[in-house]
């Protein structure tokens, strides 16, 4: 909403930031607050609506399921882009994945990567499997890749991206090895897609992630949400992660002051691992399980 938007305004911005946080659990900072309208404009078009104020009417007079997925998928950030913060995916193939390599000695690994948006990090991520692959070859790989946008997943699932995708961040060497002209636009080859599973999830009710993932990635996510609910996905993540697994957060993020799950990696800047009090009572409690 702009400077000296309408009281009807202020409240259908209120009404719209309610029903994203009730169906995703995301808060719209002041910054997306601003980008409302802009974001909301093609959901408008397609349903046959003025503005913002006739849309939030038609949302509270009845139930239109299918209108309030449009505005959720429209009001989510899916801003994302190949081998983001290069920094990190220089230490991951320097460091992280040949730890990874070296410290799992059943052959299996396997990565989670939360909040995957258009899909662009899982991507990047079987890149770097993929350019390595006379150390992972015979190994049983996994990558699981989970947004809450049924929109972005599809566009994940394809594998395709336009020209301006694929000139942030992917090197003219990658593009070219694992990636093939898809018309106007680029798709990842047979041998990425084969990789990672992507499915839609939410991680506040997931029921995609199994078992225990050696590497989970859940990065530019919890800046979205209040402390409780980044508190919830920790936990989350925590549960499905071991005493060897490895946290990848964005940037911006810490697990400081977000619960007792993950620790600061001692080997790895910016990486998280699994507190070693919690690591212990999630044996005792698979013990006790079985």
């Amino acid at each position: 909403m702009t400077v000296g938007a309408s009281d009807s305004q202020q409240g259908a911005a209120r009404i719209l930031s309610a029903l994203l946080e009730a169906r995703t659990g995301q808060t719209l900072s002041e910054g997306r607050a601003w980008r409302m309208e802009t974001a909301l404009r093609p959901v408008l078009r397609d349903h046959g609506l003025d503005d913002i104020d006739a849309l939030t009417a038609r949302l509270l007079r009845k139930g239109d399921a299918a209108l309030e997925q449009a505005v959720v998928e429209a009001l989510l950030n899916n801003e994302s882009s190949f081998f983001r913060d290069l920094q990190m995916f220089d230490m991951l193939q320097s460091r992280i994945l040949p730890h990874l390599h070296e410290s799992r000695s059943n052959r299996v690994l396997r990565i989670w990567s939360a909040g995957c948006s258009t899909g662009q990090e899982a991507y990047s991520l079987a890149i770097q499997l993929r350019n390595a692959w006379s150390r992972w070859n015979g190994w049983q790989i996994e990558i699981l890749a989970t947004d809450i946008s049924g929109r972005a997943i599809e566009q994940a699932q394809s594998g395709i991206y336009s020209q301006m995708d694929v000139q942030r961040g992917l090197s003219i060497g990658d593009l070219i090895k694992w990636f093939e002209p898809h018309g106007d636009d680029w798709r990842a080859s047979p041998e990425l897609r084969r990789m990672i599973r992507f499915r839609q999830d939410n991680l506040f009710d997931a029921r995609e992630p199994t078992g225990e993932y050696d590497l989970l990635l859940c990065r530019n996510v919890l800046l979205y949400f209040t402390p409780e609910r980044r508190k919830a996905v920790l936990t989350l993540l925590g549960r499905h992660s071991h005493a060897g697994s490895i946290l990848l957060l964005g940037a911006g993020e810490t697990v400081i002051g977000q619960g007792d799950d993950f620790i600061a990696h001692g080997d790895f800047r910016g990486g998280y691992a699994r507190q070693a009090a919690v690591t212990a009572q999630h044996v005792a409690g698979m013990r006790r399980a079985g």
